[in-house]
């Protein structure tokens, strides 16, 4: 049987994806790269937000025009949209012969006529192999009011830490120099299992396990258990990256409670303002929601001086999604559209001011590269740093050699600017 499978969504999404795929490929079946060669189609889906649910249909609905013609038998759809809207999905989408939520695996290899097996699969086909992803745990205990992630994947569950120090080994064994940990919030790692965090022990771990060369990068963590002592640790650690994704969504407190985030406003601007006089140069990030129910004109001015306050290198800023099922659907004081795109046109311009400042203080400094691309024939070779994280982050543009390649560290020096990549020299 040959199979092909689009993995839509978050990185969590495609370390479930090569779960998938080892699973069925230790099974018997072949992973072809398109879906033109394929027996059956499989799309692992992601239905967080309305504008996810659109893309994953209309997928889904590119297969079942390659059905339609005979050049596919047969498709599957797992993952989180059938967590979500199963039932009517069903209905509205009767060419589809299998379908599963996210994590029944299983259910998909009997479905498929095949005997159950499991490894994870190296990578997916657009994988760089020097930069991977490990995910520590699967759904969330904190039912934020906008965020449809508890309902659709349930309370958090922790992978066990040797399970976790294994995986680590076999993808540096498999060439990653780079390895982001991944979860709805790494803070509460390890506490459904033993009544309190456990992320430092599982830091330690992978430490003790993996070779010396191999970054560590850490994504999604809650505020609320980000302390002075846990930059501290980061901060002097030689394997765990200067670099810490902390998701506030909001500074104003009575915008905080709405959310039902357990979140003090004082609590955020001291781990930021600590950071900052730990190293100026450590590397933030954060995530924003404008437009929320309520929020006043005072309370987004608000927002903006804090972005001024933190000086935070990258944000990722989003326009309130109003999702059904949740209780801010609910909510009064629905912020109209065209305020909501204004609010959110003024932070971006506000932000990219402050990180054209932060870039700013690189110029002249030597920095590690890991490279994601060197083309022949290309003007520049691109790798990130220490600050940039995959996919959402910038780059470092150094000019193309044909001694440079990719998934191999440079050190460089810093020699140009802009409001979201670096230019540098090799050496330097």
């Amino acid at each position: 049987m040959k199979l092909y499978l689009l993995s839509l969504g978050c990185a969590k999404n495609s370390v479930d994806s090569e779960h998938l795929l080892g699973l069925l490929e230790s099974a018997g079946a072949e992973i072809v790269p398109t879906p033109e060669e394929a027996d059956t189609a499989i799309v692992n889906t992601c239905g967080i937000i309305q504008a996810a649910v659109e893309e994953n249909v209309n997928a889904i609905l590119d297969l079942e025009l390659l059905k339609e013609r005979g050049l596919i038998e047969r498709i599957a759809v797992v993952g989180c949209l059938v967590n979500r809207y199963g039932e009517e999905l069903k209905k509205e989408l009767p060419s589809v012969d299998l379908w599963a939520r996210a994590e029944e695996w299983d259910l998909v290899a009997r479905g498929l006529g095949l005997e159950e097996g499991f490894h994870r699969r190296t990578m997916l086909p657009e994988t760089r192999p020097w930069s991977r992803y490990l995910k520590v745990g699967e759904g969330c205990d904190t039912c934020c009011s906008y965020c449809t992630i508890p309902s659709i994947r349930g309370r958090a569950r922790s992978i066990p830490m040797d399970d976790l120090t294994k995986q680590a080994v076999t993808l540096a064994e498999g060439g990653a120099k780079e390895i982001c940990l991944v979860g709805q919030d790494l803070t509460i790692y390890g506490r459904d299992q033993h009544g309190e965090p456990q992320l430092r022990k599982l830091l330690d771990a992978l430490d003790k396990a993996l070779p010396p060369e191999v970054w560590l990068r850490l994504l999604y963590l809650h505020p609320t258990r980000v302390d002075e002592e846990f930059i501290d640790f980061v901060a002097g650690s030689g394997r765990v990256l200067p670099y810490l994704d902390i998701p506030i969504q909001h500074i104003d407190g009575g915008i905080l409670n709405s959310m039902n985030r357990p979140d003090d406003e004082g609590h955020i601007r001291r781990i930021f303002s600590y950071a900052r006089s730990v190293d100026p140069l450590f590397a933030l990030r954060t995530t924003l929601i404008v437009g929320y129910p309520g929020e006043t004109e005072d309370q987004f001015r608000k927002l903006l001086d804090f972005l001024e306050e933190a000086r935070i290198d990258r944000v990722g800023a989003f326009v309130y999604s109003k999702e059904n099922g949740t209780p801010a659907a609910r909510m009064r004081g629905q912020v109209p559209k065209r305020v909501k795109d204004r609010r959110y046109a003024r932070l971006m311009e506000r932000q990219a001011e402050i990180s054209l400042d932060r870039q700013r203080l690189f110029l002249g400094k030597r920095m590690r590269i890991l490279v994601d691309e060197a083309v022949p024939g290309e003007e520049f070779a691109w790798g990130r740093s220490y600050r940039d994280a995959p996919e959402v982050d910038g780059l470092v543009g150094v000019p193309m050699n044909e001694a440079i390649g990719e998934g191999e560290f440079l050190e460089v020096r810093v020699t140009d600017v802009t409001e979201h990549d670096l230019f540098a020299e090799i050496g330097g």
